[in-house]
């Protein structure tokens, strides 16, 4: 699945590999910097390693690649809607740095996800975007829109840990 469709050479969009593990948990903790949520990172290399390249692959990564040097990443899995009986593609993270925004590498990221979607046979794409973040109205001028309808529940470890 290597590049895109994009008319950019200086961008690779690829899927990520076994070796990229360190790559992805730097962005990963860039972009928990950018969202004010570092003290909320509590992954390592191993848990990666293991969640996206081990026996069970919970989640699938591409990563951006411009001009040879990492700058990009999307993290996302399927998830299923009962109503349409079809997949659906959750973006769980979609981050580009920030000396590289405005080059056009988050669209082709999210386009490169659009393409999966479709090839994929899935009847929606999701992600949650924080209320403060600019990427909205991106996201927006691209045909998304907010489910204002709908709120998000959570239960984190200790939650789970408490009900068992």
């Amino acid at each position: 699945m290597e590049n895109t469709g994009n008319n950019n050479q200086n961008l690779i969009i690829r899927e990520a590999e076994l070796a990229d593990v360190p790559v992805l948990l730097a962005l990963i903790k860039e972009l928990a910097v950018y969202e004010k949520l570092s003290e909320q990172v509590i992954t390592n290399e191993e848990a990666i390693q293991k969640t996206l390249f081990g026996e069970k692959a919970y989640a699938e990564a591409l990563i951006a690649i411009w001009k040879g040097q990492p700058v990009g990443m999307v993290i996302f899995f399927h998830n299923y809607s009962t109503f349409l009986g079809k997949p659906g593609f959750y973006i769980e993270d979609l981050y580009v740095k920030e000396q590289f925004r405005g080059l056009g590498i988050g669209k082709e990221l999210l386009l490169k996800c659009v393409q999966l979607a479709r090839e994929r046979d899935c009847g929606r794409m999701e992600w949650l975007v924080l209320n403060w973040n600019p990427a909205r109205k991106f996201y927006e001028k691209l045909g998304a829109y907010p489910l204002n309808e709908w709120t998000v529940y959570r239960l984190n470890r200790e939650a789970i840990d408490k009900l068992l």
